[in-house]
C-alpha cells in the first residue's frame, strides 16, 4: 500500500523558515518524481515545486522561486520542503504528491498545515 505522510507543519511568524518532510512507502520511492502541493484556505490547489526521481532537476512555482528549495534522501524515501523568508500568503496546507509516470499524481499524502501570521 502506497502511503505518503507529511509532517513539519507549523505556526511560524512571517520571514520565518519551516521544513516540511514526507515519508513515502509501499513504493519504489526513488523511481518517481515528487511534488509538493498546496491549498489556501478558500482557494483551489496550487503546485508549488517539482523533483526529478534521482533529484538532479527541480522546479518552482514563480511564488515560491527563490524562497523555497526541494529536495529528496532516497535512502530514506523521503522529500523534503525547505521554506525561507515566509509570506502570509504561504499559508496552506502543504500536499506531497507521487507522480504517476504519466503525467499527472496517483497518490497525495493527508497534508500538513503551515501557518504564516505575526
Amino acid at each position: 500500500e502506497v502511503q505518503l505522510v507529511e509532517s513539519g507543519g507549523a505556526l511560524v511568524q512571517p520571514g520565518g523558515s519551516l521544513r516540511l518532510s514526507c515519508a513515502g512507502s509501499g513504493f519504489t520511492f526513488s523511481a518517481y518524481a515528487m511534488s509538493w502541493v498546496r491549498q489556501a484556505p478558500g482557494k483551489g490547489l496550487e503546485w508549488v515545486s517539482r523533483i526529478h526521481s534521482d533529484g538532479g532537476s527541480t522546479r518552482y512555482a514563480d511564488s515560491v522561486k527563490g524562497r523555497f528549495t526541494i529536495s529528496r534522501d532516497n535512502a530514506k524515501n523521503t522529500l523534503y520542503l525547505q521554506m525561507n523568508s515566509l509570506k502570509p500568503e504561504d499559508t496552506a496546507v502543504y500536499y506531497c504528491a507521487k507522480s504517476s509516470g504519466s503525467g499527472g499524481f496517483d497518490y497525495w499524502g493527508q497534508g500538513t498545515q503551515v501557518t504564516v501570521s505575526s
